[in-house]
């Protein structure tokens, strides 16, 4: 099975950096805007993106997040929809990977096998499933896999080496390591552990590991890619984005752009520690 995402982090190893991954939620603030947004990333750095799938329950996910979803949910926003707007995307992109990243309550409402097949026919590349465990494979994983969808995990400081490999089974595109225990936007991680801990997850997978949770600026982006092959930013991004809009959470005009100058910057601080060896 091969996805853009393989070849996307190939072409950045070539290059001799990390990868820059972006999350974005589908249909925040509006699906308009979320369209456009999406858009806009690649020009602006973004190597890979993740759409996040609006959920009303986020139980991984700090208060930034939780409030892009149901800012989404509000303004009308649907896993049918979030599949829709992938499409779009793919019409004018065919080649930046994508990921979606959420829950499994959704999918499962809304049938596997339909919702494998649509996100294919969509363009979607990948799937993050916070809420279903290794031991659950059989739900969602090996048919998303069948089906020609990368399954990405997480791995967190807290997934030891006799846990690693059962995370890593079934594990394809790359592997997500969550540099903090908590939830998304909770802290700063301490970058020094950042080497140490892809290193350990690589003894294990050739897969590339992007590292993300607490990267907010150029500088903490740089720091962590001086020692992996992605660099994740979600909840800095969210709150660009939040920050942009008017008191009744409407777009302005410049919530696209006050999204992908962020971008930019961490953009210039992921090839700022170039060097990485091909």
């Amino acid at each position: 099975m091969r996805t853009r995402i393989e070849p996307r982090f190939a072409q950045c190893r070539a290059e001799g950096r990390a990868a820059l991954v972006t999350f974005v939620m589908a249909g925040d603030p509006d699906p308009a805007t979320s369209l456009a947004l999406l858009s806009a990333l690649p020009a602006a750095g973004a190597d890979v993106i993740e759409v996040g799938m609006p959920f009303t329950d986020p139980m991984a996910d700090g208060p930034s997040i939780q409030a892009a979803g149901l800012r989404a949910l509000k303004a009308g926003m649907s896993l049918k929809k979030t599949l829709a707007m992938v499409a779009q995307f793919r019409a004018r992109d065919s080649a930046t990977p994508i990921v979606l990243m959420g829950y499994y309550n959704p999918i499962y409402v809304h049938g596997v096998d339909a919702f494998l097949a649509e996100a294919k026919s969509a363009g979607v590349d990948g799937l993050i499933v916070v809420d279903l465990p290794p031991e659950e494979d059989a739900e969602l994983c090996i048919p998303a896999v069948q089906a020609g969808l990368n399954f990405i995990r997480l791995a967190t400081p807290t997934t030891d080496d006799e846990r690693l490999p059962k995370v890593l089974t079934n594990t394809s595109g790359f592997v997500y390591y969550v540099s903090l225990t908590g939830v998304t936007g909770a802290a700063i991680p301490d970058y020094s552990r950042v080497g140490a801990a892809v290193d350990r997850i690589k003894r294990h997978t050739p897969l590339p590991v992007a590292v993300g949770f607490g990267v907010k600026n150029a500088a903490s982006a740089a720091s962590i890619a001086r020692h992996a092959d992605g660099v994740v930013v979600g909840t800095a991004l969210i709150d660009a984005l939040k920050t942009s809009l008017e008191d009744n959470d409407r777009a302005t005009a410049g919530t696209v752009e006050a999204v992908c100058q962020l971008v930019r910057e961490i953009a210039g601080g992921v090839r700022s520690a170039q060097g990485k060896q091909p």
